[in-house]
């Protein structure tokens, strides 16, 4: 019942995500010219986990994405089989808001200003699949990175961990969101681009293994750092 909890709160709190970061990103568009819709963008990711993790955190540890969870596992935080449960749990998270996010901007007629579900793409590295799978890993190895330490039971953050994470967040979203839309996180890639697919926009499925690849990528070289970094010996 305890890992049911945990997986509930996975999906949640990735549900939450995908709907509000994503959703921000349809309604006002993620223009680095005109750069209000970007900065918006960006702090909905953000502010997203500074919230799920004062709610699910105590639950679940407020994963809401399998490259942390990745992280967490290379680190000995949990077991192989609590990490599949956590990413399935994510990905069924990214399907529901997905499928949140269809039922208000495609069935409601709101206008949609990515032209994709907030998918990830590579129009900002003008389709350089190499540039892009650089931005993914160097930006969820910050990412990451940033987690284990503030997550260290050594760290001594306390109660500002969640924001800190937040704002680290924010962070990597407004380098990034210019250039791949910062995914950092495979399950907030996944269903946008499915449903981006499904709506007559198939780019981003094209694209889409740059955005598990990545984070996955980065998210193990974080982790190994880290251990490297934290080890007395």
């Amino acid at each position: 019942m305890e890992k049911m909890k945990k997986y509930l709160a996975e999906c949640i709190g990735t549900c939450v995500l995908v709907t509000c970061g994503c959703g921000t990103a349809m309604l006002v568009g993620c223009d680095a010219v005109n750069g209000g819709g970007y900065i918006l963008t960006a702090l909905a990711f953000g502010l997203v986990i500074v919230g799920m993790a004062y709610c699910v955190g105590n639950i679940s540890g407020c994963h809401i994405n399998p490259a942390v969870s990745l992280g967490v596992l290379i680190k000995g935080g949990m077991t192989g089989s609590e990490f599949v449960g956590y990413v399935l749990s994510q990905c069924a998270g990214s399907l529901l808001g997905s499928a949140i996010l269809a039922i208000i901007f495609t069935l409601g007629g709101v206008e949609d200003k990515t032209g994709g579900f907030g998918a990830n793409g590579l129009g900002g590295v003008n389709g350089s699949i190499a540039a892009g799978l650089v931005v993914e890993i160097v930006l969820t190895f910050i990412f990451v990175l940033t987690i284990l330490g503030v997550t260290d039971s050594k760290a001594g953050h306390g109660s500002f961990g969640g924001l800190i994470i937040g704002l680290t967040l924010v962070l990597v979203h407004i380098l990034g969101i210019g250039l791949t839309g910062t995914s950092v996180n495979p399950a907030r890639s996944l269903f946008p681009a499915v449903f981006a697919a499904i709506f007559d926009n198939d780019q981003p499925i094209k694209e889409l293994w740059v955005f598990i690849v990545g984070p996955f990528a980065g998210s193990a070289l974080a982790a190994f750092t880290y251990k490297f970094l934290s080890a007395e010996k």
